[in-house]
């Protein structure tokens, strides 16, 4: 059997029984694209396709329950303009938006609330993930951060 290594994942999945130094969300700011007041936008650095950005507060919270209703419109504002700009950007076919709250229902972190919005297209799954088990994306993070960081006007 031919493997194609991925190795640049395995800082994630090290660290998803064993997460150091706290929240990755809270101690990282290397993938934003906007903070708001009380919510953000940040580039997965592990995406499921091209342009995979989550939205979450910037307060450490894990449910749904815990958002105040300024967290709420902010949040709920940030994913219309996140598929805005994606549409402007990147033109896809169409979305896959969500959240998934707790490790059961596919939380790789589940202490801080997320949701992801994952652009796709006609065709955008090819025998790669099926056969081999990897994705390949056709855009470096940071040339993509550096078109959506003055779209969302930060």
């Amino acid at each position: 059997m031919d493997r194609i290594w991925a190795p640049w994942r395995y800082s994630y999945v090290s660290l998803v029984d064993n997460p150091k130094d706290g929240c990755v969300f809270c101690r990282e700011d290397e993938f934003v694209v906007y903070r708001g007041e009380h919510c953000s936008v940040r580039l997965n650095k592990f995406p499921y396709n091209n342009g995979h950005l989550l939205i979450m507060p910037n307060r450490h919270i894990a449910s749904l329950e815990e958002l105040s209703a300024e967290e709420e419109r902010e949040l709920f504002s940030l994913l219309k303009k996140s598929k805005r700009i994606l549409d402007e950007v990147l033109s896809p076919d169409g979305y896959n938006v969500g959240l998934n709250l707790g490790r059961v229902a596919g939380a790789g972190i589940e202490d801080h609330l997320h949701f992801h919005v994952v652009p796709r297209w006609n065709g955008d799954t090819n025998f790669m993930p099926v056969l081999a088990d990897t994705k390949v994306i056709s855009q470096s993070l940071f040339s993509l951060k550096e078109i959506l960081v003055p779209k969302f006007g930060a």
